[in-house]
């Protein structure tokens, strides 16, 4: 596997995992994180990461030529999450090919993202993710070596809040 830079010649395929990846939860019984719809079928979902390859770092995991990851970084948060009074890296989006749970493709992504922090000479990498259900996602960014910060709740029009769980790791 290698860790490249990415741009907007790479939604397709971001997008191509998110689907996958909503598809692998929605066989799960797990729709509150983010639905049972494909991305590339919601207009504004699809667009956000267009977006997101246009104006952020985008990190891209490959193996034999094909995308299995992506993480989005950014130095602000997105709009809901409780901000800080300092410098950050945030990562804005991580999505991983769900064929290849477990092998190490969102570790290394975060190791990477680390690793921008560093270089920027920032001291804050923080996340955010769903902390509905069983709080699993939350679990797993606890075991990539983040500590829960701040909890917050988005709210949506006809349905019910999402609950989101912010994370850091000083550097």
């Amino acid at each position: 596997m290698m860790i490249r830079t990415g741009g907007p010649e790479d939604a397709t395929d971001i997008l191509t995992l998110l689907d996958s990846a909503v598809a692998w939860l929605a066989a799960h019984g797990r729709t509150g994180q983010w639905g049972d719809r494909p991305w590339s079928t919601r207009p504004a979902a699809a667009d956000r990461i267009r977006a997101y390859t246009r104006d952020y770092l985008v990190r891209i995991a490959e193996e034999d030529g094909r995308t299995i990851g992506s993480a989005v970084l950014a130095e602000e948060p997105p709009a809901g999450v409780p901000p800080v009074d300092e410098r950050e890296l945030y990562v804005r989006n991580l999505v991983t090919d769900r064929t290849r749970t477990g092998s190490g493709i969102g570790a290394a992504l975060i190791a990477d993202a680390l690793d921008e922090t560093r270089r920027r000479g920032i001291g804050l990498l923080r996340v955010d993710c769903y902390a509905g259900g069983d709080r699993r996602l939350v679990e797993q960014y606890r075991r990539l070596g983040f500590t829960p910060t701040d909890a917050f709740e988005v709210e949506r029009p006809d349905q019910e809040a999402w609950p989101g769980q912010v994370l850091e790791i000083r550097i």
